[in-house]
This record gives structure tokens, C-alpha cells and sequence, in this order.
């Protein structure tokens, strides 16, 4: 899965967690902003209540369900800025992408 299909994939969804701003962190390859306010998913790379850092090939094994999301920060493959209780949210949002 590449980049651009995931950020399909958020937008088609529309995968958000209500009220709140996250945004995916993928260095060099993008970001993802997911707006829970205005519903809204863009390439932007605003301001989040909660920022997500991994490498693009283990979010996509996430998502794939190769890869735990608990496994992958205690690995350090995943950092989380900001709102803690935002990210325990996530797991709803990457399911999503799925199928």
C-alpha cells in the first residue's frame, strides 16, 4: 500500500476520532491530518491534539494486521506526541483501512 492509497483510503472512510485533530507522521514519505471537527482528511501539517510517528512500511503492516500497534511502540517503531487517550483511539480508525 502506498501512501497515496492510505490517504484514500482515511478519505473514503472518513476516518477521524470526533473532535479531535491527528495527524500521521510518515517523514519523508507524508503526513496524514485527520480532522474530527470538520470530518475532513488532507495532506496538511497542522497543529494535532496527538501526532503519530512511524515509518510508512509499518503503518502499512499495521493496517494489514501484520503488526501489533502496542508491539510496534514498545519496539520504538511508533511514537506518540501529545494526547495519549487520542491514540488508544486509533485502533477504530486504522481498522478502516482494512478490506
Amino acid at each position: 500500500m502506498t501512501f497515496d492509497e492510505i490517504f484514500e483510503k482515511f478519505s473514503s472512510a472518513s476516518a477521524t476520532v470526533a473532535g479531535k485533530k491527528v495527524k500521521f507522521d510518515f517523514g519523508d514519505d507524508g503526513k496524514i491530518f485527520l480532522d474530527g471537527g470538520t470530518n475532513q482528511v488532507s495532506k496538511e501539517d497542522a497543529p494535532a491534539d496527538t501526532t503519530i510517528k512511524v515509518k510508512l512500511s509499518d503503518f502499512v503492516d499495521m493496517a494489514a494486521g501484520k503488526l501489533d500497534p502496542t508491539a510496534a511502540f514498545m519496539q520504538g517503531k511508533l511514537r506518540v506526541e501529545g494526547d495519549m487517550g487520542v491514540a488508544m483511539q486509533l485502533q477504530s480508525v486504522v481498522s478502516k483501512l482494512r478490506g
